[in-house]
């Protein structure tokens, strides 16, 4: 994590700062749009590790919004892990009546803007869906991010 945080340092972004071993980054406001931004850091990443990282910018203010929309009905989610999948721009209508058309018993899925919220009815390792499969499947790059920790990136840090 440390690295990470010094080769956003390197692009010249500022607070920048790791939250838990999960691949988050926060760091102070940039004004270059987002999917600009995504992009720099994107190709910086490529540039100085040799592989391809997805990356996906979002506001104080999105990841609250993400992490208290009720994609669920409280009583529907009973004990199952809710993860957030983070997309670089909204699924297009074929892509969305796939990903919805790979509901199961186990597994549920609310999209909403660029985020589809994945409602795990078992564990992960006992779902055959995957992070894996929805790229391949949709031909997207997502990351996964389980509720809690968006819940407690929003919490830390609060939309100004």
């Amino acid at each position: 994590m440390e690295d990470l945080r010094r080769h956003l340092l390197a692009l010249g972004l500022t607070g920048v700062e790791t939250f838990i071993a999960s691949g988050n980054v926060i760091f102070d406001r940039d004004e270059r749009p987002a999917a600009e931004l995504e992009q720099a850091i994107a190709h910086h990443l490529q540039q100085t590790l040799g592989y391809e990282v997805a990356t996906f910018v979002r506001s104080d203010a999105e990841v609250a919004a993400i992490a208290s929309h009720p994609a669920f009905e409280v009583e529907k989610t009973g004990s199952g892990p809710l993860a957030v999948c983070l997309l670089a721009q909204p699924m297009s209508p074929a892509q969305q009546a796939t990903l919805l058309g790979m509901r199961n018993e186990h597994d549920d899925f609310h999209i909403h803007g660029r985020e589809v919220y994945w409602l795990r009815r078992q564990q992960a390792s006992e779902s055959v869906f995957s992070n894996m499969l929805f790229e391949k499947t949709l031909k997207l790059k997502t990351t996964l991010r389980g509720i809690n920790t968006l819940q407690k990136l929003a919490a830390k840090y609060p939309a100004a």
